[in-house]
């Protein structure tokens, strides 16, 4: 009979370290969708909206994106909203499963 206090717990393969090169790119990652996330949400603030300030024309429209975009990846460079962080770590997580699964752990 198996006493539940002292019953062995399964055991799990410890997960294996991420390279520094693999990190990188993975942080990297992680700040680039933060920046797409953030440039969403300043064109949805209503930042990238036209109002003649590159003196109106055709490729006002195109400008203004460019503008919202590169705000936003300046934001994310400088810490963000947290998110590339939160990313970051769920990339990692998932790192980790895949090497479970494939058993490279």
């Amino acid at each position: 009979m198996s006493d539940p206090v002292s019953a062995p717990l399964p055991a799990r393969p410890v997960p294996r370290a991420v390279s520094p090169e693999r990190r990188a790119a993975l942080e990297q990652a992680a700040r680039d969708f933060e920046a797409s996330f953030l440039a969403e949400m300043l064109k949805a603030a209503g930042l990238g909206k036209p109002r003649e300030s590159f003196g109106g024309g055709a490729g006002e429209d195109a400008f203004a994106s460019l503008l919202v975009r590169e705000q936003a990846r300046l934001m994310a460079e400088a810490g963000g909203i947290g998110l590339a962080e939160h990313i970051l770590n769920a990339l990692i997580a998932r790192e980790g499963l895949a090497a479970e699964e494939t058993g490279d752990a």
